[in-house]
């Protein structure tokens, strides 16, 4: 499976103080391959409706639909492109309340957006942070596809 076609765009410098809560980031797009969803089920969700086309025109969804895990990581994708700053980003600890709320079908073009629901600084380590930010995943019709809480530990701005 390859990535797709896209450049990569590292984000900008960001840390812990640049995520206050209430502020909204907007991640920008993707497009969901065809190739990369039946790719993506065969090797990691093999279930019918994500693999067979025939068996997926008889199943509840009427086609092809991409597997939630291939959603979530298109959406992982994003973040890092335009959310997480390698200057600061100390990986996380879970992810919590992950919904996939609307089947996503090849050829959709999906847009992401990160909004800081809550951050505080670590009482333990206090070079970092915790950010709690709800990510949300929209088709081209506007129609939310992805929701997730996800917890981010980050490194605070050097003194």
């Amino acid at each position: 499976m390859t990535l797709p076609a896209r450049p990569f765009v590292a984000p900008l410098v960001l840390y812990f103080e640049d995520y206050p809560p209430g502020r909204v980031f907007e991640l920008g797009d993707i497009d969901v391959d065809p190739i990369e969803v039946q790719a993506f089920a065969q090797r990691f969700d093999p279930q019918p409706f994500h693999i067979d086309a025939a068996a997926a025109a008889q199943s509840a969804y009427g086609g092809i639909i991409a597997s939630g895990w291939h959603t979530a990581s298109l959406a992982m994708r994003l973040l890092t492109e335009t959310f997480l700053s390698p200057d600061s980003s100390l990986g996380s600890p879970g992810i919590d309340e992950l919904r996939w709320l609307l089947p996503v079908r090849p050829g959709d073009r999906l847009s992401g957006r990160a909004s800081i629901l809550s951050a505080r600084r670590s009482q333990s380590q206090p070079d970092r942070g915790i950010a709690i930010t709800l990510i949300e995943l929209r088709n081209q019709h506007g129609a939310t596809v992805l929701t997730m809480k996800a917890v981010n530990l980050l490194r605070c701005r050097p003194a």
